[in-house]
């Protein structure tokens, strides 16, 4: 989706003197839709309220890709105005090399010389644009709790031997952040954490210096998505350990009372809506009976009911364009060869101008079996274009009834096209996009942050109103066990 700079509010209060951090499995352009667009939209607001005079958050990635991959994405990224500096983007492995060769002073340094590989599992060896190794990570095919292994992480010298090993890549991974936080010396240090993988790798962390907020992007239940529904084993392990963080950031209310009702408020759940940057509409663009589906082509989007449904509706005068790249591309190619649809229907691939397909709807449609926020949906509002939807969990319901688009039921939408705006519930939703209502409520600034950084632990006493900008002493919990636990954790499946 399209990025540009963000706004804050004139009277957004100032954020507190500290080093902010975020932390991010991976940032690559082109992949993993909302969850880059907004990590990189906060990181831009941080920087718009004057964190690191205005440079913005360091930035921090754990993907194993190449140096050159990784300067790659930071030029693209500063290209598409989605960094407020690209120096600000780093990643854990272009700085675990030494220039002469081997592994970087601070992770030799971390490695303990005493462990050594284990010879029954396979290793991926990393080595420098030279051929020399720094690295070799344990290959932990086909099980989605890789980050939580034991097995050692070698570590090379500059002669390419195995200097010593680190305790699986929660010792990789907590040494680079060691490292990186001793430059802050005293600061207090505010760590936005974007990814759950890397939120149970640090739960435990007991720096009196750092104040944790998790962000949470998408949905914790699995089919049938109802409040009620199965975890997988990720979701199950991250509510355990969710009240060590002094806050857990939900992206829509229904996400987080749905989640406080379930397993109760022993966490501090609260709400911020992910950020979205403002749009230049252009209704200049806009196409009679055009009729759009933007996003990533995956299963659980269901673009296969769209495509159905807008040919089964009918309409007279309108066509589909579908925008974007993934794993379903050549079963909807197939479908619509199947239907013989291929003069109203287009797989219209990737587009790097999303504003501007907005921009030319009539309608966008979605078919979407979940959501964490529909930022999409936000966007088609913000360019003018009326929303058909299912109502989903989460976040689309929390925009749409507030008007710009119609809400149906899961199977309904050829009710939708064919222009009946009744919803189940709701008579009348209002269709056009003129009375959005949600825009403003989907623009957060980044003090929001702020509040939940000082905000005391629930189980404390309230800090008197002259000492709330002061950050207060983490609670005693993130050392113990979680007492957070859920009440319902039968038919759990590890996804494929």
């Amino acid at each position: 989706m399209g990025v540009g700079s963000a706004t804050l509010p004139d009277a957004a209060p100032a954020l507190p003197d500290a080093a902010y951090v975020v932390l991010s499995s991976r940032l690559i352009p082109g992949m993993d839709g909302g969850y880059t667009i907004a990590t990189l939209a906060r990181a831009r607001q941080l920087a718009a309220a004057g964190v690191a005079d205005g440079t913005g958050p360091q930035l921090l990635t754990f993907d194993p890709g190449t140096a050159a991959d990784h300067a790659e994405h930071r030029r693209a990224f500063a290209e598409q105005g989605a960094l407020a500096d690209p120096s600000r983007l780093r990643n854990l492995f272009d700085e675990a090399v030494a220039e002469g060769g081997g592994a970087a002073d601070w992770l030799r340094a971390a490695a303990d010389a005493a462990v050594s590989a284990d010879p029954d599992v396979e290793y991926r060896v990393l080595a420098d644009p030279e051929g020399r190794p720094f690295v070799a990570l344990p290959v932990i095919p086909g099980n989605p709790d890789w980050h939580l292994t034991e097995e050692p992480v070698l570590v090379y010298d500059a002669a390419g031997a195995v200097a010593g090993a680190l305790h699986g890549f929660r010792g990789l991974y907590r040494a680079w952040l060691d490292t990186v936080t001793d430059a802050f010396g005293d600061r207090q240090i505010i760590v936005i954490c974007e990814s759950r993988q890397l939120g149970e790798l640090i739960a435990d962390w007991s720096d009196p210096r750092v104040r944790i907020l998790h962000t949470i992007h998408t949905m914790h239940v699995e089919a049938p998505y109802t409040p009620d529904a199965p975890m997988n084993t990720l979701w199950t392990r991250w509510f355990r350990v969710a009240d060590r963080f002094d806050a857990v950031i939900w992206p829509t209310a229904t996400q987080r009372d749905d989640v406080v009702a379930r397993f109760g408020s022993s966490a501090s759940h609260v709400l911020v809506p992910n950020p979205i940057a403002p749009v230049e509409r252009r209704d200049d663009l806009r196409e009679d009976g055009l009729v759009v589906v933007l996003g990533r082509l995956a299963p659980g989007k269901r673009i296969d009911h769209a495509i159905r449904a807008f040919l089964s509706a009918g309409v007279p005068g309108t066509r589909m364009e579908i925008w974007g790249g993934g794993p379903e591309e050549d079963r909807l190619r197939a479908l619509i060869e199947e239907l013989d649809a291929g003069d109203r229907v287009l797989l219209a691939g990737y587009t790097d101008s999303p504003g501007t397909v907005l921009d030319r709807a009539s309608m966008i449609v979605t078919a979407t079996a979940f959501e964490g926020q529909p930022l999409s949906i936000v966007e088609a509002l913000l360019h003018g274009a009326p929303v058909v939807s299912y109502d989903a969990r989460y976040g689309i319901r929390d925009v749409l009834e507030q008007g710009g688009g119609v809400l149906v039921p899961s199977g309904d939408v050829e009710r939708a096209l064919r222009g009946d705006p009744r919803t189940p519930d709701r008579p009348g939703t209002t269709r056009g996009a003129e009375r959005r209502g949600p825009v403003g409520r989907c623009s957060v600034e980044p003090s929001a942050f702020a509040r939940r950084a000082h905000r005391r632990d629930r189980r404390c006493r309230r800090a008197p109103v002259a000492s709330r900008l002061t950050v207060v002493e983490r609670s005693s919990s993130r050392d113990h066990p979680s007492p957070c636990r859920p009440r319902e954790l039968s038919s759990e499946r590890i996804p494929g």
